[in-house]
């Protein structure tokens, strides 16, 4: 009956009214840019994320979804599977049952653009997990007017179709047609021996017809194996069709009929950061009669967020030494500069010497300019104290405890500059409500120290009061051109305060840098106030930056040497990094602990994201899990990150 129902709904909305402006792209139950259970060849602009959460039978899943760029799409997922009991001594000599929990990677990649002939992706789900969902495809997308046309081809969890065939890849080896199934290991490492790999294929088709631009309306082949490693019910149909409804730009909700034995239920916030944010407008100062060119400029260039703290002249040019943290892009600073002088009525060429916390991050002029040119204006040097107060949510996902456990926060952020160099920050925050008092089961492969797995008895810590996130000192300087140095302070993060400086080498302009850092370290106690535990270490590390866009579509930075837990090896960074200061990336680190030793996932990974909001950063990191080897000190600023804020991105 329910069935019926459902199909009368779908036949009644495709009945309303066609628009022009619709967009057939969602996301389907995996987080990935697709249908109901299968995937298609669309994929979102660069620089967009979304965020899924998906109610099924017997899975729940929460997924995370970047597109770096316009034919790359990454996500992470975590699952919980109900029917999929594990038990375990929650620390106080009670036995605790709850869902399997398991979580991934999932990678696509467009190919070919569509034009005459289709667009076409590949891809791979659960990449490096524990065999849940691995799967591989290649699927073709084309589109006529509001109607988009899916077929493909899948492998692994997505082979279930009754009319699967002999895998044709086996054509050029043998060793395709043998898939290992290794749901005994643990996970988390890359097996390529698995992909595009099994004794037969499975091929598949759907489309997406949108009527109007709130809704999309879904019809697929689900080649979902049934009943499988998930523990799907066995299927009484081959097919799964579905509906989104958009409540605005931001917002979906997803309800389908998967394969004829339930219902399930998504809910999608998508946004892309690049495309939302307005373009800046400049703003023109009040000025006073008496007020000279060289007053208006300052005025002007303050509106706009710009702080002068030198003027220099000579006959032939006009040297400004500022410093901003407003605008993330050089374009849009040269463009306020440019207005500025202007409005002014300056007509002499200006440069800029751009610092940040009085490094040097951009000059266009020289020393012998500098020593030269008159000195027109100095700012007074003044303390300066900024804070702001804001509500927060800090998520912890993939306890052994629950699916996801979370806290509302309180928190305060300040920052008093003694000099452009000298500054102290702290970071205070309040639990409003949580859920952290019930982590109680013990962390486990805690090898080579425990520095990081403990993490549980620091959210429980958030329940008994203000509890002091960071409180440092740092003190910036360039003693030499493209050398530049920073020492730092205090209490570093949750679980560390220490003293510690780093060093870069950086030309301006270059692509490359390189430089070291060198931390000593003690670890915080669980109340993360101003007490302290045993552990004791000195963490450095050797750091590669390369960043061109031009030869490979992201930035590069490799770090060399010995982690918080004394391991030693090299992590991997990969991001990208858009005018508007969104920022996604991955990371791995490899040390000299075994997979076997590091234990389930082995190896330390995940993905961040960095998005501006209102000002103010949202930033966040996600490994699937919290383990000791690998780990390194959460620093608030870098050198090389403030160093390049603000530089072109091509």
């Amino acid at each position: 009956m329910k069935k019926y129902v459902f199909i009368f709904l779908l036949l009644l909305i495709s009945k309303l009214s066609f628009s022009d402006s619709f967009d057939y792209n969602s996301f389907n139950n995996h987080g990935v840019i697709g249908l109901i259970n299968m995937p298609t060849a669309r994929f979102y602009d660069e620089s967009s994320y979304g965020i899924t959460l998906y109610n099924g039978d017997p899975d729940q899943k929460i997924s995370l979804t970047s597109s770096p760029y316009d034919w790359m799409e990454a996500s992470f997922f975590y699952m919980n599977i109900e029917d999929t009991q594990l038990c375990r001594n929650n620390g106080q000599g009670e036995i605790f049952c709850q869902g399997y929990k398991d979580k991934g990677f999932n990678f696509k990649v467009r190919v070919k653009e569509e034009g005459i002939l289709p667009a076409i992706a590949i891809g791979i789900n659960d990449i490096a997990g524990t065999g849940f969902y691995s799967s591989e495809y290649i699927v073709g997308s084309y589109g006529i007017n509001n109607i988009d046309f899916h077929f493909g081809l899948s492998w692994g969890t997505l082979n279930g179709s009754r009319s699967s065939f002999k895998n044709p890849l086996g054509y050029i080896s043998d060793d395709f047609y043998d898939r290992p199934d290794n749901l005994e290991d643990e996970g988390g490492q890359f097996q390529p021996s698995r992909y595009f790999s099994g004794e037969k294929a499975s091929p598949f088709f759907g489309f997406s017809y949108a009527p109007n631009e709130k809704f999309i309306l879904k019809f697929e082949s689900d080649n979902t194996i049934t009943p499988g490693k998930v523990g799907y019910q066995q299927s009484k149909s081959d097919y799964s069709f579905g509906i989104d409804f958009s409540i605005n730009n931001n917002f979906t909700i997803g309800l389908a009929n998967e394969r004829d034995t339930h219902l399930s239920l998504k809910f999608v916030y998508k946004n892309n950061p690049k495309a939302s944010k307005p373009r800046y407008e400049y703003k023109k100062s009040d000025h006073n009669k008496n007020d000279n060119k060289y007053i208006k400029l300052i005025r002007n260039l303050n509106e706009n967020g710009i702080v002068v703290n030198k003027i220099f002249e000579d006959s032939n040019q006009i040297g400004i030494q500022m410093s901003q943290f407003m605008h993330p892009n050089l374009d849009i600073i040269d463009e306020i500069i440019r207005r500025a002088s202007a409005d002014a009525g300056i007509v002499k060429p200006v440069k800029k010497d751009l610092r940040i916390a009085d490094l040097k991050a951009k000059t266009e002029y020289d020393e012998t300019f500098r020593r030269n040119a008159n000195l027109i204006y100095q700012k007074q040097v003044k303390k300066k104290f900024n804070y702001n107060t804001r509500l927060s949510i800090r998520p912890f996902i993939a306890s052994r405890e629950a699916f996801l456990k979370g806290a509302l926060l309180i928190e305060n952020n300040a920052e008093y500059a003694f000099r452009e160099n000298f500054i102290f920050s702290s970071n205070l925050k309040h639990s409003i409500a949580d859920n952290f008092d019930d982590l109680t089961i013990p962390p486990v492969d805690t090898y080579p120290a425990q520095v990081r797995s403990d993490i549980k008895e620091y959210l429980r810590g958030f329940g008994d009061g203000i509890i002091i996130g960071r409180a440092q000192f740092d003190y910036y300087l360039t003693p030499k051109k493209n050398h530049h140095l920073m020492f730092t302070g205090g209490i570093l993060e949750e679980m560390f305060n220490g003293v510690g400086f780093e060093y870069l080498y950086y030309k301006e302009g270059s692509n490359y840098a390189i430089g070291f850092e060198v931390f000593d370290v003690q670890k915080r106690d669980y109340e993360m106030r101003f007490g302290t535990l045993d552990y004791k270490n000195i963490t450095s590390h050797l750091n590669f930056h390369y960043r061109n866009y031009r030869r490979l579509p992201f930035d590069t930075k490799i770090s060399f040497g010995e982690y918080l837990a004394g391991d030693e090896g090299f992590t991997i960074d990969l991001s990208r990094t858009f005018s508007n200061g969104t920022k996604f990336g991955v990371f791995a680190s490899f040390t000299d602990v075994s997979s076997e030793q590091f234990g389930e996932g082995s190896f330390d990974k995940g993905i961040y994201f960095n998005i501006p909001v209102f000002g103010n950063s949202i930033n966040y990191s996600w490994r699937p899990l919290t383990k000791d080897p690998g780990a390194k000190l959460i620093r608030k600023n870098t050198l090389h990150d403030l160093l390049i804020k603000f530089r072109p991105i091509n």
